[in-house]
């Protein structure tokens, strides 16, 4: 999964520890978003969601593969 989570954070000029206390995560959980080593929760990608006033899909992205993979084959 693709994520714009860094830049969205710097858009609000936010540090990952700022970020992570407003959503009630640990910075090292924010540090590993951005890094794509975490998939966050549907609760999490909500707190983010609503803590940026976009939608979910504004900065997180299936990448290739996973698009490929969610097609429905006849």
């Amino acid at each position: 999964m693709k994520n714009r989570l860094k830049i969205e954070r710097a858009i609000l000029d936010l540090t990952q520890e700022e970020l992570a206390n407003k959503i009630g995560v640990s910075r090292q959980t924010i540090s590993s978003i951005e890094k794509n080593r975490y998939v966050p929760s549907t609760v999490l990608s909500l707190r983010l969601s609503n803590l940026f006033k976009k939608p979910v899909n504004d900065f997180f992205e299936l990448d290739e593969n996973e698009k490929a993979n969610t097609l429905i084959k006849a």
